[in-house]
């Protein structure tokens, strides 16, 4: 026997000194990666998209995608294993111990469907493969309902119906931290993601918000069972998503995040009803694609 060929193979470090990351003139005009103040960040480039890891959390405060839906590729996820980016210490980015032997799935907060394009299926496969760092993974309920369905859709949606300018897209997509997160073997598990949408409609800079709870009403989050101190193996209990359009501002006030030039073109008009079970007056809750409210006559 060739002892080269039974000796364990080392997998490689891939090599990510070429990536771009994503390109802040992607719609045509400057849209930035939004900065977060006051806490230490890094920012990582990848193709077609960048991470702002927070080594403090190990998970992404914001990651930012430029999406042309002109260019999709077809490719699967076959064969692709989740890894480490080795410009960070282990320590500071979730990894296989957080999600081993529980209902917590690896969740893209870059789509990787939205990844997927790009001038040459290599340059599409490349970004593929670049989602399943876990830097761009975040710990979310495996068990979820179809409005799960919707928020996985929203970018496609837009695309659709909203952007133009070639079908572009920026979409910039993170957690949404609190001191009231589960913490779970060492990592706080966001209770809420949010996502903010960018495009051109009609050459104007225009921008939507929204954000997934995972947990079944807004004011139940202070009563979500902490895991205990026996790492068992068992996730703390997440309830179903749901999926709202909120103001950027809201989110800007969660995060931190400065998104000051996109709160400015929100197409998301203020509504004055109360929405009740804790919910801000001013957030919607969808329950389909129709429901999104993009608000061109009243802004354009």
């Amino acid at each position: 026997m060739d002892p080269e060929a039974a000796a364990p193979r080392t997998p490689q470090t891939p090599d990510l000194s070429d990536r771009e990351g994503f390109d802040e003139s992607f719609l045509g005009l400057p849209v930035p990666v939004p900065a977060l103040g006051g806490v230490e960040t890094v920012l990582l480039p990848y193709t077609h998209f960048s991470v702002l890891l927070r080594p403090d959390k190990r998970l992404a405060a914001v990651t930012a995608l430029g999406i042309d839906g002109a260019k999709f590729f077809d490719i699967g996820r076959s064969g692709i294993d989740w890894r480490l980016d080795p410009r960070v210490a282990g320590d500071q980015q979730s990894g296989d111990r957080v999600y081993a032997r529980n209902d917590l799935d690896r969740g893209h907060l870059v789509r990787r469907a939205s990844a997927i394009w790009g001038d040459s299926r290599q340059e599409a496969a490349r970004a593929n493969e670049d989602t399943f760092f876990y830097t761009n993974a975040a710990p979310q309920a495996a068990r979820y309902n179809q409005s799960m369905n919707l928020w996985l859709g929203l970018e496609t949606y837009l695309l659709e119906h909203a952007a133009d300018h070639g079908r572009r897209l920026a979409v910039f997509t993170g957690p949404v931290f609190s001191d009231r997160d589960p913490e779970y073997r060492g990592i706080g598990i966001p209770l809420q993601y949010f996502k903010v949408a960018a495009f051109l409609h009609g050459g104007t800079l225009s921008a939507t918000g929204y954000v997934v709870d995972q947990t079944p009403q807004l004011d139940d989050l202070p009563d979500v069972p902490r895991p205990g101190g026996a790492d068992d193996g068992t996730a703390p209990p997440l309830g179903a998503f749901r999926t709202f359009q909120v103001p950027i501002g809201d989110i800007a006030r969660l995060t931190g995040l400065d998104l000051q030039q996109l709160t400015a073109v929100d197409r998301m008009p203020a509504a004055a009803e109360d929405r009740g079970a804790g919910v801000p007056a001013t957030w919607r809750e969808l329950e389909s694609f129709e429901s999104v409210v993009l608000d061109f006559e009243v802004h354009g």
